[in-house]
């Protein structure tokens, strides 16, 4: 938890787009792990592995939870977060225009579909590999660069037309 806990929360809050949520999700991330530490063995990157643990939760609650929309036909909220950027030396209007910029990126992210969200969320948040988010996300690594590159496409278009230079 010291060593990966703040990263793993920040993935949290980003794939799951609710701090709520993100906060369930992280404690049964390390609950997941804490029930199975007898038979973990982590070799390699452990961050990776938190990673993936996290997205797998992620994906059994997406799904039952998509389940109980289409029986209940309840739509879930999505809250939008600040973005969290020191004041510093700069001057008012570009520390504004940074923050819409920032505000305006991550809304474009947040409209992503899950397929391209997360392997952005964990390639520039995370900071992981291809290889490794292609590990995590059990697809090829070719699929993960493919990803990415499609990601940045729909972001660079969606941005341009909303006047945000490249």
């Amino acid at each position: 938890m010291e060593a990966y806990g703040r990263d793993l929360f920040s993935f949290c809050c980003f794939v799951t787009r609710d701090r709520q949520d993100a906060e369930e999700l992280y404690q049964d991330t390390f609950l997941k792990l804490y029930e199975s530490r007898e038979k973990l063995h982590i070799d390699r990157n452990a961050k990776s592995f938190l990673m993936s643990v996290a997205l797998n939760l992620y994906r059994n609650y997406r799904r039952k939870r998509s389940v109980r929309e289409r029986i209940t036909g309840v739509l879930y909220s999505v809250e939008e977060r600040e973005a969290e950027l020191p004041d510093g030396e700069q001057p008012v209007e570009e520390r504004n225009l940074l923050r819409e910029t920032c505000r305006a990126l991550r809304r474009a992210v947040r409209r992503l579909p899950d397929k391209y969200r997360i392997p952005i969320l964990l390639y520039y948040m995370e900071e992981l590999t291809q290889r490794e988010i292609a590990h995590i996300m059990k697809l090829p690594e070719e699929t993960v660069k493919t990803r990415l590159r499609r990601a940045k496409a729909i972001l660079r278009k969606d941005l341009e037309g909303q006047g945000y230079e490249k």
